[in-house]
């Protein structure tokens, strides 16, 4: 598994409650451009439409040496998943208020585009503010037992 981009500001906004690996359905010039690591996941989410899912917001920059027939930047783009993970995904999405956020792209053992997309619940910003304290005092406690491990 080769890691490509990964949303890191999803992890700051929501609560990952599960992460499913899914596919993508990308055109020639995308994939030049994925391979190159011109891609940005900030802001992307998933939505459904007419039982199936799709991705938007990704960012995949235009292939330079591209022709007239390069893609749109910002297109909203296919997720490959079995129907049953779509009903449950639907289902949980719907009744539970849920989010579809792409957590990273990379590629799979076959070389193929795979898309780590994660069902979220988002922040608040009291919890985001929960969250920043808990690292800080981790840090702490880090340099606290670092400096006597030091001076012992």
């Amino acid at each position: 598994m080769m890691k490509i981009a990964d949303n890191k500001k999803a992890y700051h906004d929501y609560f990952i409650l599960e992460k499913i690996e899914v596919g993508i359905v990308l055109t020639g010039t995308e994939m030049k451009s994925i391979r190159k690591r011109r891609l940005n996941l900030k802001d992307s989410y998933g939505t459904v439409v007419k039982g199936e899912i799709f991705l938007e917001g990704v960012h995949i920059s235009p292939f330079e040496e591209g022709n007239r027939f390069n893609h749109e930047p910002l297109r909203t783009r296919k997720l490959l998943l079995h129907k049953r993970q779509i009903s449950r995904l639907i289902g949980k999405i719907k009744e539970e208020g849920l989010t579809l956020v792409p957590l990273s792209f990379y590629f799979n053992e076959r070389g193929k585009v795979k898309v780590s997309l994660g069902l979220a619940k988002g922040k608040k910003l009291y919890d985001k503010r929960h969250v920043l304290a808990k690292k800080e005092s981790d840090r702490q406690i880090e340099r606290a037992l670092k400096e006597k491990i030091i001076n012992d």
